[in-house]
């Protein structure tokens, strides 16, 4: 009887837990697809804001449904270069082309050849992922540089066009009309006039020749004739050697008259920098009365720092500008270059020569100096592109299918927004020029991976046994 009644009990709870089990609710599993990828949902391609968990045919315009997946499909790394083709199920069998094996007809398998497929530290960046940290690519191009080497100067006269005026005798000088200090004089324009004894004897010497000359011409001795002459070309010569004018030495033959001051002349076009005329003053020749300096070119000292010194030449053209930012540059030239350094300052010092028409250059001022330098064709790449790290310059070269390449490079100068690659980059090759830094991270972090990888080897892992590790 026991035996009759727990055989319907039991049947009777069987049947519950089996109906339970089919009515349960099942976790909602995550689909994927043949290669492994995760599935959010399905869209439609026409319409991207339908969205289903399932796939299926979209109701609005018939389209198939297209899986989003959680993470894009890496594209297959590139294999190398193919050595030979085999039969998969005969591996003796080899080919140098792919096709069929005429003894199995299977179709032959491509092997390639061994070793890396990317250099280490390569890392692979969706073009999605890419737009989102914000990548962008410059190249690596050969191109004509052109310097620029900066540097301050100063405007000074030029040595030059500098005049000391000074009378050739002794006397007392009677009239200025130059007297002040910047006053700008033109050449022949009269300075001062000069009363000399000596220069008034050589005056009367000159007409008393003159005179010599009238009466022995006409006479019955052709050589006191020629004797007068002579003297009287003496007489006049001297008076040329002391500044006096071939004006004034027909004015006093014409007159018959010396001249008692005799006017002194500016020899040269220029500014007054220095007056020490003044009347009733006595002067020798060692008395300097005037000092003149013509304007119109003036030179401009600069001081080259000394990585610059190298790449400054005589001759070198180069723009002058005001300080004050004021008027079109000005062109100059280099006339002279400092065989040494400055000890103190560690500059080179150099002298220009520039056109000053205008007189917008005035000595003592301060102007900005631009050289310009060719460097020649060189192979450059933009700044952004280069990452220094205070030990190595690396940059990314985009090798395909959004793989980027960590190379270390060699670097030169710096010209404008580019910079000259001298080791590890060719031209043509496409670079990396934002977001370096988040890519550095990532490839960094894969090429630590891959070393702690290969530290896990199977030798390594031969030192445990049943359990055990031997130290």
């Amino acid at each position: 009887m026991k035996v009759r009644f727990v055989l319907p009990v039991l049947a009777l709870v069987g049947g519950f837990l089996a109906g339970y089990l089919i009515q349960r609710p099942r976790a909602p599993q995550t689909p994927v697809d043949s290669k492994g990828r995760r599935i959010l949902y399905w869209v439609d391609p026409m319409h991207p804001s339908y969205k289903s968990d399932r796939p299926g045919i979209a109701p609005d315009c018939g389209m198939k449904l297209e899986p989003v997946y959680a993470e894009p499909e890496a594209p297959e790394e590139p294999k190398g270069r193919v050595l030979y083709w085999r039969d998969p199920q005969d591996p003796d069998y080899r080919s140098d082309k792919p096709g069929l094996n005429p003894e199995t007809g299977n179709v032959l398998e491509p092997v390639y050849e061994e070793g890396p497929r990317h250099p280490p530290g390569t890392v692979h960046i969706s073009p999605e992922k890419q737009q989102l940290i914000g990548v962008t690519y410059g190249r690596a191009e050969i191109v004509p540089l052109v310097t620029q080497v900066r540097a301050l100067g100063r405007v000074a006269y030029d040595e030059t066009r500098l005049v000391e005026v000074h009378a050739r005798v002794e006397g007392w000088v009677e009239t200025v009309f130059v007297n002040f200090t910047g006053q700008r004089v033109a050449k022949g324009d009269p300075l001062l006039t000069v009363y000399s004894p000596e220069l008034l004897a050589s005056q009367s010497e000159l007409l008393l020749a003159a005179r010599a000359r009238e009466i022995l011409d006409g006479g019955p001795l052709p050589k006191a004739g020629a004797y007068s002459r002579s003297l009287m070309e003496a007489a006049r010569k001297r008076l040329e050697l002391w500044d006096v004018s071939p004006e004034q030495i027909r004015r006093v033959l014409e007159t018959g008259e010396p001249i008692r001051s005799v006017t002194i002349y500016a020899p040269a076009d220029g500014y007054v920098l220095e007056r020490r005329a003044f009347p009733s003053q006595k002067i020798t020749p060692e008395t300097k009365l005037y000092t003149l300096a013509d304007l119109s070119r003036v030179w401009i000292l600069a001081e080259v720092f000394e990585s610059d010194a190298p790449r400054i030449r005589e001759g070198q053209p180069a723009r002058v500008r005001l300080t004050h930012g004021e008027g079109r540059p000005l062109k100059a030239q280099v006339s002279y270059v400092q065989p040494g350094l400055d000890p103190v300052t560690r500059t080179l010092k150099v002298r220009l020569e520039a056109p000053n028409p205008d007189l917008s250059l005035k000595p003592e001022m301060f102007v900005e100096v631009e050289l310009d330098v060719a460097l020649g064709r060189r192979l450059t790449a933009p700044v952004e592109a280069v990452l220094d790290s205070g030990v190595r310059k690396t940059v990314f070269v985009d090798r395909g299918n959004g793989y980027l390449e960590p190379r270390e490079v060699e670097t030169g100068e710096q010209v404008g927004d580019r910079i000259v690659i001298r080791k590890g980059l060719r031209p043509g090759e496409r670079v990396v020029t934002s977001a370096n830094f988040l890519i550095d991270s990532e490839s960094q972090l894969k090429a630590a991976l891959g070393a702690m990888g290969g530290a896990a080897s199977p030798a390594a892992a031969g030192h445990q046994h049943g359990g055990h590790q031997h130290d």
